[in-house]
């Protein structure tokens, strides 16, 4: 394949493809390297427990860690960054000679900060399994199991559904986490159907 002829195939490339997915299914991410299982660990907020209680979830966590070979951890934000917003303000503030817009101008930077520090403990911590040869009739009860041992360990924690990937994968690639649905394919809301 020559140059032009890879440059077009990447043109007609979907997205799933130019970052290597093959497909989503009710549990996994399916990629090129195996599938991928979501756990979602609800935090902690540790700024309120005591110094033991801290080494406690620390020793829980290595527990589980210790029990599964295959295990990837992934933090997300699941809130918007509003540093582009605040550096446009901070801008037109600069520019803005009317005293009046300067000051309003200001005062929804001010809110953003506000906005932003109210959503600064807004994380996503997921534990990733990467399913590689394993058959479709031991992974159910593998994945049962390592749910089970989270739970066993003190951790609140759900496998992802694939509603929950597709959220995930807006977050980690596009940093959008307000749009509640998510397509199965590129531009399938312009589709009308029978049209």
């Amino acid at each position: 394949m020559n140059r032009k002829e890879k440059k077009a195939a990447k043109e007609k490339a979907s997205t799933r493809q130019l970052i290597g997915i093959n497909g989503i299914t009710d549990y996994s991410l399916v990629t090129g390297y195996g599938r991928l299982v979501f756990f979602m660990i609800k935090p902690t907020n540790i700024s309120v427990l005591s110094d033991a209680s801290i080494g406690a979830r620390i020793y829980a966590l290595m527990n589980v860690l210790k029990g599964i070979a295959e295990i990837e951890m992934l933090c997300l934000n699941s809130r918007e960054n509003f540093e582009d917003n605040k550096i446009f303000l901070h801008q037109r503030v600069d520019a803005e000679q009317n005293p009046v817009i300067r000051k309003l101008l200001e005062q929804d930077m001010a809110n953003l900060d506000r906005m932003q520090v109210q959503m600064a403990t807004a994380r996503e911590f997921l534990i990733i399994i990467r399913l590689r040869e394993e058959k479709e009739s031991d992974v159910l009860p593998y994945l049962s199991r390592i749910e089970k041992s989270l739970k066993d360990q003190g951790f609140t924690a759900r496998r992802a559904n694939e509603a929950d990937i597709k959220r995930l994968l807006g977050v980690y690639f596009e940093q959008n986490v307000t749009t509640e649905k998510y397509e199965n394919f590129d531009g399938e809301r312009w589709v009308i159907l029978n049209d």
